[in-house]
């Protein structure tokens, strides 16, 4: 189970602004991070799952 940071979440949506992925939390599009001792993290595998489910709605 990995952690991944904002700046590595970004890099992973392909350098999308921090605007528009706050946008896609509450759009409800992507998982909301977990706060752990005062920053939050994504677990990467979510992440993954829900890009693919993105991608591919047949998938679900």
């Amino acid at each position: 189970m990995k952690y991944i940071t904002f700046t590595e979440l970004r890099a992973k949506l392909g350098g999308r602004s921090r605007s528009a992925i706050y946008l896609d939390f509450e759009a409800g599009r992507l998982p909301r991070g977990v706060k752990l001792g005062g920053k939050l993290y994504w677990l990467e595998a979510d992440i993954d799952t829900r890009l693919r489910e993105l991608r591919d709605p047949a998938s679900n």
